[in-house]
């Protein structure tokens, strides 16, 4: 059984060699993360060339995901490293200290002692560390330690509940914008978008860089989760991310924030991916544990289009087993989902003719149980709607576009293939479109497939005639003049 569902792995020092960069691949690696916050852009962009090689030799479209660091919210350094809090200690977040002791420690974001007023919450460490807002004195954000802890260099910080002003795009993630657009990446991800305003200047900048790049919106922070329409109606689609997400609105909230936005994604018609910690034990073990296959395989229940690896595969022991064990997860979730496509299709409606023909394809497709549907399709726009109901039966994309393949290595259920179109003639095309399937082993002679098609042939949106044909009963139609 093929998998539907989508693995994104992030590169790093366990997973930059090409060697294991192609294992990676083989193993069913869809997307690869390129993290801004490490690394320099010579860096991004030599593992681009080699993750474009090694795609090109192992015959995947794998895609590539540049993800913008965002306004980090840190501490600064202290003298020794770290210091050890005690519950009850008084301990001052100073703006203007250069390096902390036991007494305080400094801030990258300079902003935050406006940002917080007695009463407020900080929550430091990923929530390990708890600090209660006394007083406010200038520069000078005056705790008492609620929860106890060590704290060392550069550790996060959240304000329970949201409300940090910092914008989500900093001048960092401007240059890292330009260096995303010459890498080619196929998808940018913001962090920390507090509105859709956020993700459209992220667009526009893109635009200007030269970069059609699909926009991902990671949503982590309170503000975001309030303006989820908004945003996704800004975006391309989201990321669940989990981690700072979790912090700001409690652990207990995610799980069924994480179901909320992959159905609103869905509904929207945009992607959707599920990160952090999905098999974090497998950054040392060589297995996952109980809780992280259910965790993975939640996930896939849910809908999402793809699950993302972070550190298992920047910096964990076990990169290779990891997408190995993830894919496995993926497979066997998806052979209990359950079909509702008659379900689903209630109360939408379509107003647009490409859409209508794709709807029309996988309601086809279930009802007649055909083989695979082909969707030739020059953007990808029609293959992403087939996606978005789960019908049963796998599309496979044709497109003549290498930039829209690799942007189709996200989508679930989606399988992308590259094909000729040095030609205008509809017969012609839907004969090698049959061609292609049954080289890539899609489909045999004698299968039922639904085919779609635009006319004029190579008009992106244009997407409107459905044909039901059973393979290898036509032959190469003549070329006209």
């Amino acid at each position: 059984m093929a998998r539907h569902t989508k693995i994104v792995a992030t590169l790093g020092p366990a997973s930059t060699d090409p060697v294991t960069l192609e294992r990676l691949i083989r193993a069913g690696v869809d997307v690869v993360r390129m993290n801004f916050s490490h690394g320099t852009a010579e860096d991004h962009m030599a593992r681009a060339r080699t993750v474009r090689e090694i795609s090109a030799k192992v015959g995947r479209p794998v895609g590539i995901l540049g993800d913008l660091q965002g306004p980090k919210i840190r501490v600064g350094k202290f003298e020794n490293g770290k210091i050890q809090l005690e519950k009850g200690d008084k301990f001052i977040l100073d703006a203007n200290c250069a390096l902390g002791n036991q007494e305080r420690v400094g801030l990258d974001y300079k902003d935050l002692p406006r940002d917080v007023e007695p009463g407020a919450v900080l929550l430091l460490d990923d929530g390990r560390i708890v600090l209660d807002v006394e007083r406010v004195i200038g520069a000078e954000i005056h705790t008492v330690v609620r929860h106890a802890g060590e704290l060392s260099n550069n550790k996060g910080i959240n304000r329970q509940g949201g409300g940090l002003s910092a914008p989500a795009l900093t001048a960092k993630d401007m240059d890292d914008i330009k260096t995303a657009a010459q890498i080619g990446v196929d998808y940018i991800a913001v962090s920390f978008p507090k509105s859709a305003a956020d993700m459209y200047m992220a667009r526009q900048l893109m635009r200007a860089a030269g970069s059609r790049a699909l926009t991902i919106a990671k949503i982590e922070r309170t503000e975001a989760v309030a303006a989820l329409d908004e945003i996704l109606d800004a975006s391309d689609g989201v990321m669940v991310a989990r981690g700072d997400l979790a912090v700001e609105v409690g652990d207990a909230a995610v799980p069924a924030l994480q179901k909320k936005m992959i159905r609103h994604a869905r509904e929207k018609n945009k992607l959707a991916i599920t990160a952090t910690q999905m098999m974090e034990s497998m950054i040392q073990s060589p297995v996952p544990t109980r809780a992280e296959v259910s965790d993975v395989a939640n996930a896939v229940l849910d809908g999402t289009d793809a699950v993302m690896l972070s550190a298992e595969t920047a910096s964990g022991r076990y990169p290779v087993e990891t997408v190995e064990s993830m894919a496995r997860v993926c497979i066997e979730a998806e052979r209990s989902a359950e079909v509702t496509l008659d379900r689903e299709f209630l109360d939408r409606v379509f107003t647009r003719i490409d859409q209508s023909v794709a709807m029309a394809a996988i309601w086809t497709a279930h009802h007649l149980k055909v083989k695979a549907i082909a969707a030739l399709s020059q953007s990808g726009s029609t293959a992403l709607w087939m996606s978005r109901l789960n019908c049963g039966v796998p599309v496979y994309a044709l497109t003549p576009d290498a930039e829209a393949q690799t942007k189709m290595s996200l989508y679930r259920e989606v399988t992308p293939l590259l094909m000729s179109q040095q030609h205008s003639d509809r017969d012609v095309l839907l004969y090698e479109a049959e061609q292609l399937l049954m080289q890539n082993g899609a489909v045999a002679k004698g299968d039922l497939i639904v085919l779609t098609i635009g006319e004029p042939i190579g008009t992106p949106g244009g997407t409107n005639t459905l044909k039901i044909v059973r393979v290898g009963e036509h032959q190469m139609p003549p070329l006209r003049a």
